[in-house]
C-alpha cells in the first residue's frame, strides 16, 4: 500500500470519527433533578463533552481538508494564528 493509499484510509476512518462526535453532540444532555446532589456535576461533564465533540470534530475536518489538498497538489499558503507585534507588520 503506497502513502497516498494510507493517506486516503487515514482521512476516510477521520470522516467516521467525525459522524460519530456528530452522534455525541447532538445527544440530549441529562435533565437536571434537584433532588440528586451529583446532577450539577452530571450536567457540567455532559455540557463539556459536547463542547469537546463539536471542537474535535471541527479540528478534524480541517485536517481532512489540509490533507486531501496536499494530496491533490494544492498546496495552501501557511497562515499563522500567531499575533504580530507593530514592529514585526511593518518590517515588510
Amino acid at each position: 500500500m503506497t502513502n497516498k493509499e494510507l493517506k486516503l484510509e487515514i482521512i476516510q476512518a477521520a470522516q467516521k470519527a467525525v459522524i460519530q462526535l456528530i452522534k455525541v453532540a447532538k445527544e440530549d444532555i441529562i435533565k437536571y433533578d434537584s433532588e440528586d446532589e451529583l446532577a450539577a456535576d452530571r450536567l457540567k461533564n455532559a455540557a463539556a463533552t459536547k463542547k469537546l465533540a463539536i471542537f474535535d470534530a471541527f479540528e478534524i475536518l480541517k485536517r481532512i481538508e489540509e490533507e486531501k489538498n496536499l494530496l491533490e497538489g494544492n498546496v495552501m499558503e501557511n497562515k499563522s494564528n500567531t499575533p504580530k507585534g507593530f514592529a514585526e507588520s511593518r518590517s515588510k
